[in-house]
């Protein structure tokens, strides 16, 4: 049975016209779609294959290796179709390595990983930021960023959820900590405490909205139908933080949270307290950079930031913004339109397009 992401994968290769520019592409994207024989040969071929191009006649195409065969040809020596492709086995080793730093009390360092690997310094390096979009101390960093979440809420002290995620030293985690958490980590222990967390509520074309900000600057913009549920959803997230609603000053920003859903050609110039991995601030930033109106695809943004294979990690980077609107991940769709996912609900991300395109209410 496909998958989700399989059968869009197929969508692409419907006709044998379409199958046929792959090859003559060379796209790796189709392997694993379908192969092609060349009856000249007698082999069956991944799209990808580096061999010499047959002419158009003499090509066939399989829904398998095995349909391939059946037809009587052989698996070809150089792409070899019947085993596992260079980007499954990347992913592979890469899943392999990203096991051991989760499970490893310290970062294992490069040479360790890539001779696991059984590559080279430099090659696993790429093939990691190839596959995850980050490098892998950054997958480190992040992972750690995670478990020191999860520690300071259980541990005894500050000190020791510091080295119980990880770090070796507190100096290195202080450098990082408020980007990372958005607060001190005792506050952040404390869940919230002492922190201030200005908000207000309002109504727009989407429904009920919450804008809340710290004083680093606008930290959460949340979407729904019921504005208690939008409340208590952020009391959940910083359960001792000290709210204050109905502060007139907010009002003036509340104006300009719905301003981005009413009126999204005029942008914004809020401070934004963005919080998230550093893949996830990279990916963050590249979406504030696409114009109201207009859309990119999860493959345009890997694209922009530099990690064209990581547009699994770029999807999840858009489902794990907290700010709505201020950071547009209703902009980005897939390849082929499809609008996809979206946190606050699909029909919410139609009506955002359809108000930045001029379509709404026609």
């Amino acid at each position: 049975m496909l998958t989700e992401t399989k059968l869009s994968k197929a969508i692409l290769w419907i006709s044998d016209e379409d199958k046929w520019q792959a090859v003559a592409n060379r796209d790796g994207k189709a392997d694993g779609q379908f192969y092609y024989s060349v009856v000249t040969t007698g082999v069956y071929c991944r799209p990808s294959c580096g061999a010499r191009l047959a002419r158009r006649e003499n090509v066939a195409f399989h829904a398998s290796c095995d349909d391939a065969e059946q037809a009587g040809f052989r698996p070809c020596k150089r792409c070899r179709p019947n085993t596992a492709s260079i980007a499954e086995r990347n992913a592979d080793v890469v899943e392999t390595a990203c096991e051991i730093i989760r499970n490893a009390e310290e970062m294992p360092s490069l040479d360790d990983l890539a001779t696991q690997a059984g590559m080279s310094r430099f090659h696993f390096h790429r093939v990691f930021k190839a596959v995850t979009g980050v490098t892998p101390k950054a997958y480190a960093g992040a992972h750690r960023a995670g478990r020191v979440r999860e520690e300071l809420r259980s541990s005894n002290t500050v000190t020791e959820a510091i080295y119980d995620a990880g770090y070796n030293s507190n100096s290195r985690f202080y450098e990082r900590a408020h980007k990372m958490l958005g607060m001190t980590p005792s506050s952040y222990r404390a869940g919230g405490k002492g922190e201030k967390i200005r908000f207000a509520v309002g109504q727009c074309a989407l429904g009920a909205i919450l804008g809340a900000a710290s004083v680093r600057g606008i930290c959460t913009i949340l979407l729904g139908d019921d504005p208690d549920a939008l409340v208590r959803q952020l009391q959940d997230a910083f359960p001792k933080a000290e709210l204050i609603g109905g502060d007139p000053a907010f009002e003036d920003w509340m104006a300009q949270i719905i301003g981005l859903v009413e009126a999204p050609q005029l942008g914004h110039h809020l401070p934004l307290d963005i919080r998230g991995t550093a893949f996830q601030q990279r990916v963050w930033q590249a979406l504030s950079e696409i114009p109201a109106g207009t859309k990119a695809s999860y493959a345009e943004i890997a694209e922009k930031i530099g990690s064209p294979r990581a547009t699994r990690a770029v999807a999840q980077a858009c489902g794990a913004n907290s700010i709505a609107v201020a950071i547009p991940c209703h902009r980005v769709v897939r390849k082929d339109g499809d609008l996809s996912g979206y946190r606050w609900g699909v029909e919410r991300k139609k009506t955002l397009l359809d108000i930045e395109s001029g379509e709404a209410g026609q």
